[in-house]
């Protein structure tokens, strides 16, 4: 998966007075016709070399981000004024695909013929050709602005004498055909990867180069990678990182000049048992009626400099990938789990939000500052609870110096948290997996990953840091990146309301409800038995974040403004947010990024989020599948987690795997797909299937290799097919 940013966006230095897209925009839609880059120029005033260089490749820029379109003329016109439609390209493994545009509003449909020149992930303009017969708008191929894919990961296979490579990704719907002279030494059936030396076009099909053999089939560790070819994840250090890491002694001692010494107070790292860098301390002591409370975060800014090979390595990556048994940092290991690991016992330069919390639990006043702190202790959520909750006598007495500071980490948690409640905390009660491998490195079981009060108490802890920040950035008008949540859309809630009224339920707030109304429906349906199926519906209406230059809110945590401040080692957005903040305790001055760089940025740290959370999936789902197979045959109860038009997915209760029970498995009937309500309904029988329905099922087959897994209804096996072929799968329409 391409970054949008070529190496240009990566660096931070603008030519003075370039006009804004914006300009440029207002300028052709005022000239009426699309206009030559030197037209353009000359509408605005631009003479000299360097800013015409300049202009050349913003046009460039708004060409591949889809504003502009560059005709067969070299003539430069604004896609809106042409009633075009860019978009991002959604393959289907069936061959068709859609176009979601990048604006907003329905999504073109893309028949196979238009798919012929397509992947699953470019970036494309279309012109709507009309409506299919199922009346949905039907898109027409314009032009490819931008490919998603440079390789490509599967299996090669020869048959014939041609040679070819099946895409992993289903949704690449077209095989690679590999040139005998191109093969690379690889066997029928191995994993490689592809690198695209012909993208395809209506006549021919991708053509590539093998450029690496990744293994057999079901060798250990090739899930992982697998997932980190397939999203083309940044995983080699460039030379010049290597060279920059030289110099870097994690026995150093640590320059305090100009910081606050902070190394007599006793902050505690608090995080998982399996943690490797430690990137947040924390300290809390009673004045007064309230709190002050210090959240300490590694200065990563101090070594990572803007425009440094470091940087450009960070950023490239965007973010931290973690993988089940493995992860693919965003900064090398001399930094993440040294020099910028908070460490017990050592100096560690710090950058702090020094909050004074009053008596009700609110943040009434909050300073920034550069720090030299030195952790007193590294707990495990397990050791922090069993000390602070269940009062382990014998934790106590080995942390007995610490004991008070955690007792008052503990009592402020609860009035913060106390109060959050109150102000609409959307406490939804999801469940997490933890996969737990044997010596081999096969799965050996799943459990769930419990959370307990110190895992809230470190989230309640950084989310009070992460306002602050947004505050602070707000108050001293600085230009960074805000974590955006959006309020769900009008087309979403319309759909919730009808769903609640049949429950005889109601979202409170009119036509905006807020994260309150939201939370009073939760607490009002904690007793009653459907409480899952509302929750997973709310949930399911609500957009995804994003970072942005603009801060818009957090609808989900109820915030007005939020930033990400607290993990720099494995987010490049709270680098940047860092950056700034240090930028404003040393006084200031010209803002260290302009509108246009955030924007570029926010977008590419959305995207790396993503592509991060897709590669982990993928990598979960191949290995539930590996665990599963040895289980066909079993029965065992699941819970719907899913409804669409060609079945329901099942997530087994007991090993949190999820599989498809297709529709032609279920009890012989027509069933008419409710995507309101979340249900299936038998036409014959009345039958309804609905979502976070339990259900007992059997385990009918497993595909590794498509990560996919059939259930069949335990009291429906062996029963009738339907008395007509069953609709072809449709697609789901959640989005990533």
């Amino acid at each position: 998966m391409k970054s949008r940013h070529d190496n240009d966006k990566h660096k931070h230095t603008r030519v003075k007075d370039l006009p804004s897209r914006e300009d440029i925009l207002r300028l052709l839609k005022k000239h009426g016709r699309p206009g030559s880059a030197e037209q353009i120029a000359a509408g605005l005033g631009l003479k000299s070399r360097e800013h015409q260089a300049a202009l050349q490749k913003r046009l460039q820029a708004m060409v591949r981000d889809g504003q502009l379109i560059r005709d067969r003329r070299s003539g430069y016109g604004v896609v809106q004024q042409m009633h075009l439609i860019t978009g991002r390209v959604i393959g289907h493994p069936d061959g068709f695909g859609f176009l979601v545009p990048d604006q907003g509003g329905q999504d073109l449909f893309l028949p196979a013929k238009q798919m012929r020149s397509l992947m699953h992930g470019d970036r494309a303009v279309a012109r709507v050709a009309g409506q299919n017969r199922q009346g949905k708008l039907e898109g027409a191929l314009v032009e490819v602005l931008q490919r998603a894919h440079e390789q490509v990961v599967g299996r090669y296979f020869q048959e014939g004498g041609v040679g070819f490579v099946v895409p992993d990704n289903k949704r690449l719907h077209l095989d690679v055909v590999i040139p005998p002279e191109q093969r690379g030494g690889a066997r029928n059936g191995q994993y490689v990867v592809v690198a695209i030396t012909a993208y395809p076009g209506k006549h021919n099909q991708p053509i590539g180069r093998i450029t690496e053999i990744i293994g057999d089939h079901a060798a250990p560790g090739l899930a992982t990678d697998i997932a980190i070819r397939a999203y083309e994840l940044p995983h080699e250090w460039p030379q010049a990182v290597h060279k920059a890491i030289r110099g870097l002694d994690p026995a150093a001692v640590v320059d305090a000049r100009g910081r606050e010494d902070l190394r007599g107070l006793p902050l505690v790292t608090i995080d998982g048992e399996d943690a490797r860098d430690f990137d947040d301390a924390v300290y809390a002591e009673k004045q007064g009626k309230g709190w002050r409370l210090l959240v300490a975060i590694a200065d990563v800014s101090h070594y990572v400099r803007p425009g440094s090979a470091l940087d450009d390595a960070a950023l490239e990556r965007g973010t931290s990938v973690y993988f089940p048994d493995r992860v693919v940092p965003m900064l090398p290991e001399v930094l993440s789990n040294e020099l910028c690991s908070l460490k017990p016992d050592v100096d560690r330069l710090s950058l702090v939000c020094d909050m004074q919390v009053n008596e009700h639990g609110a943040v009434a006043g909050y300073r920034f500052l550069e720090a030299v702190i030195r952790s007193a202790a590294r707990l495990t959520y397990t050791d922090m609870a069993a000390m602070v909750v269940d009062k382990d006598r014998a934790l106590r007495d080995r942390h007995h110096a610490l004991a008070p500071h955690l007792d008052q980490l503990y009592t402020l948690y609860r009035r913060m948290h106390k109060r959050r409640a109150r102000a609409g905390l959307l406490d939804f009660e999801t469940s997490e997996a933890r996969l737990v491998f044997d010596e081999k490195g096969d799965i050996e079981t799943i459990r769930p990953l419990l959370r307990n009060d110190a895992h809230r108490l470190i989230e309640e802890f950084m989310l009070a840091a992460n306002v602050s920040a947004a505050g602070y950035l707000l108050r001293n008008k600085a230009p960074a990146l805000f974590r955006n949540h959006e309020q769900p859309k009008e087309e979403k809630l319309n759909d919730v309301r009808e769903f609640l009224a049949e429950l005889g339920l109601s979202l409170g707030g009119g036509e905006t409800p807020t994260a309150l109304d939201y939370a009073r429906l939760i607490d009002s349906i904690r007793e009653r038995p459907n409480k899952h199926l509302i929750e997973t519906v709310l949930l399911r209406s609500m957009p995804l974040a994003v970072y942005s230059e603009e801060n818009l809110g957090h609808f989900g945590l109820a915030f007005e403004a939020y930033t990400h401040f607290t993990s720099p080692i494995r987010r490049y957005p709270d680098l940047l947010v860092h950056r700034v903040i240090r930028h404003l305790i040393r006084g200031g001055g010209k803002a260290l990024y302009d509108t246009e760089s955030l924007h570029e940025l926010g977008t590419h740290c959305s995207m790396t989020e993503r592509r991060a959370e897709e590669a982990s999936r993928d990598v979960v789902q191949r290995l539930k599948c590996e665990y599963i197979r040895h289980r066909v045959g079993e029965e065992l109860d699941g819970t719907v987690t899913g409804v669409t038009g060609f079945g329901l997915f099942v997530e087994l209760d007991e090993v949190y795997v999820e599989g498809l029970v297709h529709v032609t498995s279920l009890p012989g009937d027509y069933y008419h797909h409710d995507p309101v309500h979340h249900r299936l309904t038998g036409e014959r029988t009345g039958r309804v299937f609905r979502l976070a329905e339990k259900l007992r099922v059997r385990v009918m087959r497993v595909d590794v290799d498509e990560k996919k897994i059939d259930f069949e209804l335990c009291d429906q096996a062996g029963a009738a097919a339907p008395r007509k072929p069953s609709a072809p799968r449709k697609k789901r329409k959640t989005r990533r």
